[in-house]
């Protein structure tokens, strides 16, 4: 399943209206780690999986990247990545991840950040990145926890008085869609354990250099005293692996 959410103009809307929509990877709870995951990008050559509003593209180019090329299948993505981006050495391009089709050893850097869990079969989509990437080559994602997407109603367990108890966790071995409610819309994301998320690259030719799971960062804790609650359970899941 393709699923193009993001060009549902309402949707798109709400979008476009998150913290991290406006402001940008700094606005982002998870970048602060993220970025220190990332390799050099210096004259390196970078494929970016579900690109969005570009900001991972651009922050690419401005390390010194060769080329960036960004996909994503959504048109208002991409619309807004283009408006933003006066860059001739970054490409856009409208297509599917699952649909990647590129040259063996053709980038040396693939990044994707919040979109794997929107695909459903995690496996193609590391086989194919494994075939773009150069030997050494580096494969660094972000997804949504599995402790994060194993129920479908993505939210706390509430008191009486609406504090928030606890995070339940639930059919976590049970792997496949979850149609989740996102920004007030129903919006499909495949659940994976851990174990398959690392295994599948492993089976794939991957090593595995690093995993995390972020909190958010001191400053951000003190301007949004509600985002404590992020230190209560695994929202985040970052991942750096390289072709060995």
């Amino acid at each position: 399943m393709k699923q193009n959410k993001y060009d549902d103009s309402e949707f798109f809307n709400k979008y476009s209206q998150m913290a991290r929509s406006i402001g940008g990877l700094e606005a982002a709870g998870e970048w602060h780690v993220f970025r220190v995951m990332l390799p050099e990008f210096s004259g390196k050559r970078v494929l970016d999986l579900g690109c969005g509003f570009g900001w991972h593209c651009r922050y690419a180019r401005e390390q010194g990247a060769r080329s960036v090329l960004g996909v994503d299948l959504s048109e208002k993505m991409l619309a807004r990545a283009r408006a933003a981006t006066a860059d001739p050495a970054i490409e856009y391009r409208r297509l599917a991840i699952e649909d990647i089709d590129f040259p063996a050893a053709g980038f040396d850097i693939v990044v994707s950040s919040l979109a794997l869990h929107y695909v459903e079969c995690f496996d193609l989509v590391c086989q194919k990145v494994q075939h773009n990437l150069t030997p050494g080559g580096h494969f660094v994602f972000s997804v949504e926890h599995p402790i994060f997407t194993a129920r479908a109603a993505q939210d706390w367990h509430y008191g009486p008085q609406g504090e928030k108890l606890h995070w339940p966790v639930d059919d976590y071995q049970t792997e496949g869609a979850r149609t989740a409610r996102f920004l007030d819309e129903d919006v499909v994301k495949y659940h994976r354990t851990l174990a398959s998320y690392l295994n599948t690259l492993i089976a794939a030719g991957f090593r595995i250099t690093e995993i995390a799971e972020p909190v958010p960062s001191p400053e951000m804790l003190a301007q949004h005293p509600d985002y404590r609650h992020e230190l209560r359970r695994p929202m985040f899941l970052l991942v750096a692996a390289v072709k060995d």
